[in-house]
């Protein structure tokens, strides 16, 4: 499948949902915790909640052709490209919490590479759904190994959830790290060691 195509396939929904059937559900959900939707404090929490869900799982809806925008350039010099510390929220697919963190994102040109505010807007595209962080992971490296086809990417992604903190276990200090290798960051230690290097190293102020 050749990458536009890929793009345009790319998971999501072509239109925000009704807002006022996600009210209506809300409202309902409302009633069924036993609470009074009509109470002062809870009259326009039906309207809050959907403006808050059509924020939060934008992702679903945005158009991965126009996040790239044509934002590809060619270029001869093929070292490492690093844009670390990204901050994102996203949402548990499991009990519907938050999860949040930082996503440290490399890959090696192959001729190509991308613009700089793209990349935050790849991960903006798949966190803001429903999610589990080892998937969103692997989303990250593979949309950019099929826009780019670069000599490898790395993806880490390291995350606080909500799921985790307040319910189960209830381990508030508990941090989860996924990563996704491919290319030369798989199959060459030197790349790897390279990009470890760079993210031992606290971020410096620029």
């Amino acid at each position: 499948m050749k990458s536009q195509e890929w793009i345009a396939k790319a998971e999501g929904i072509a239109q925000p949902p009704d807002p006022i059937q996600l009210a209506r559900v809300i409202r309902e959900l409302l009633t069924a915790l036993g609470e009074d939707p009509e109470r002062e404090g809870l009259q326009r929490t039906p309207v809050r909640v959907a403006e808050m869900l059509q924020e939060v799982l934008a992702g679903y809806w945005m158009d991965p052709v126009d996040l790239i925008n044509g934002a590809i350039f060619e270029v001869e010099d093929n070292d490492l490209v690093l844009v670390r510390d990204i901050e994102f929220y996203s949402m548990c697919e499991h009990h519907l919490l938050p999860f949040y963190g930082r996503v440290h994102v490399a890959y090696i040109p192959n001729g190509r590479i991308i613009g700089l505010s793209k990349i935050p807007r790849v991960v903006e595209l798949f966190a803001r759904r429903l999610q589990v962080q080892e998937r969103m992971t692997r989303q990250i490296a593979d949309f950019l190994e099929t826009v780019l086809h670069p000599q490898g990417v790395a993806v880490i992604v390291e995350a606080a959830h909500l799921c985790a903190m307040m319910r189960g276990v209830r381990k508030s200090q508990a941090r989860m790290v996924t990563q996704a290798l491919t290319g030369v960051f798989r199959t060459d230690p030197r790349h790897r060691s390279e990009l470890l290097a760079h993210l031992r190293r606290p971020p410096e102020k620029i």
